[in-house]
């Protein structure tokens, strides 16, 4: 990992990375009560040019994917990680006979680069892009302008990070990733997040099962950090315990995080251990309980 685009990063300097993500556009009269009825998000609250996160759930409350929803006019863009694009395009596009919508996958005609640190807005002339800018964002930009695009943030002097300074940064923020830290089997409630499912909207698959967690008090086990006390290794998949030798979840992710200096890990943590501070172990020795993002302000 470099760490001197790290430090640059942490210290307010602005970085992006260049990722595989999905894009695909719902539109059509029918195209709100649609999605209303496939996520786990509250369609008729979003406003023209804003966004949200939502869920794509199955029949028994279980995570096909997490995307963000943004409005556009009478058209809806839904972006998703790329291991679940194909999944969320195919749970949507199987309907499109049954009412007045379309959908429609945009995701070869885009390039997709995240953001750290603030970026100001950019303009590509006309008939290519404008990016609005903002702190800690993504952006998709048509592959035909994707050039352009990247000597513009090289002039801003905003730079490419790698993979591995990535991945660290993901898990430093908190951001589970899809076939590591979440996937068919987790059950929504359990990812932890602020503002992905709306209680008040009414019917759509899932719902049930979500709402009977909701309103029995909590989930059994939650996406959660751990800061490790000691340097030793680090098995993702690896089983937690608490200090009576009770099963208390499982580790995911881990890094070490050179701003805490300490390694620390993303775990699913059964319910009576969640409370911040709570002490566990796990293969290579003690554990401590860390409320999400690791650091407060993350990029």
């Amino acid at each position: 990992m470099d760490i001197d685009i790290y430090n640059y990063i942490r210290s307010g300097g602005a970085a992006y990375f260049e990722q595989q993500r999905g894009l695909i556009a719902v539109w059509g009269k029918e195209a709100v009560p649609f999605l209303d009825g496939m996520i786990t998000n509250d369609m008729k609250t979003l406003e023209d040019g804003q966004q949200m996160l939502a869920a794509f759930p199955n029949a028994q409350g279980r995570l096909l994917a997490v995307v963000r929803v943004q409005r556009q006019g009478e058209r809806f863009l839904i972006e998703t990680e790329a291991a679940t694009r194909e999944k969320v395009h195919q749970n949507l596009f199987r309907f499109t006979y049954a009412g007045d919508f379309f959908v429609e996958d945009l995701t070869a005609q885009f390039r997709y680069f995240e953001f750290c640190g603030y970026v100001p807005p950019i303009e590509l002339g006309e008939g290519g892009v404008r990016y609005e800018g903002g702190r800690s964002v993504g952006c998709f930009v048509g592959s035909n302008v994707a050039e352009a695009f990247l000597e513009t943030l090289a002039q801003l002097e905003i730079v490419p990070i790698s993979a591995e300074l990535f991945e660290t940064l993901r898990i430093e923020n908190g951001i589970p990733l899809y076939g590591v830290d979440i996937d068919e089997t987790t059950i929504v409630p359990e990812l932890g997040l602020d503002g992905l499912i709306s209680y008040n909207k009414g019917c759509y698959i899932g719902q049930e099962i979500i709402a009977r967690i909701h309103f029995r008090g909590h989930v059994a086990k939650q996406l959660t950090g751990l800061i490790i006390s000691e340097p030793g290794a680090i098995a993702t998949g690896s089983d937690l315990t608490s200090p009576d030798g009770k099963n208390a979840g499982r580790i995911t992710s881990a890094t070490f995080s050179p701003k805490l200096e300490k390694h620390i890990a993303l775990a699913y943590v059964r319910y009576e251990f969640l409370e911040e501070g709570a002490q566990l172990y796990h293969l290579g020795g003690d554990a401590m309980v860390k409320n999400l993002p690791f650091i407060a302000g993350s990029v």
